[in-house]
């Protein structure tokens, strides 16, 4: 069932960069951490990939500017640092891939993807938390799982 697959870079449309408030508003709620500030509001590279990845298979629902509201909001209503934070997981330490899993999903009720890098030799750290939504993005799905997190032979998942 084609609701249930990772869907990702479905059109080849272009990204529009952002100004004004719109771009205040993403840099405050999804800030691009890789990059200096001025290149990233100049260039925005996170946002345009992401929207090319994610926004573009929901384009018949919403533009890029519908894409990145709604993905603002879904940030701030399922609040994963909060989340995170309520179940004790705090920045700079390390925590089994069940202890992360079952906080992700005691708000968002279904799997989430995470994904790990290797941080440092033999050190696995958490790059991203994935919720997977419909196309129309009206309720979350169990995501599909990468299982970057889950390699033998490391001791916990750093979260910072």
């Amino acid at each position: 069932d084609k609701e249930r697959q990772r869907l990702q870079f479905c059109t080849s449309d272009k990204y529009e960069i952002f100004e004004g408030s719109i771009r205040s508003s993403l840099d405050h709620h999804w800030i691009q951490m890789r990059y200096e500030k001025e290149y990233g509001l100049q260039h925005q590279p996170l946002w345009r990939d992401q929207y090319k990845k994610h926004g573009t298979c929901c384009k018949n629902l919403y533009d890029q500017t519908p894409y990145f509201l709604l993905a603002m909001r879904l940030k701030d209503k399922f609040d994963l640092l909060g989340t995170l934070r309520t179940h004790g997981i705090t920045p700079g330490k390390r925590y089994t891939f069940q202890k992360l899993h079952s906080a992700i999903k005691t708000v968002t009720r279904m799997d989430p993807d995470l994904k790990c890098v290797e941080h440092i030799k033999g050190v696995l750290e958490l790059n991203e938390i994935g919720i997977c939504f419909t196309p129309n993005a009206d309720s979350p799905y169990d995501c599909p799982q990468s299982r970057s997190c889950q390699k033998r032979g490391y001791t916990g998942i750093l979260f910072r």
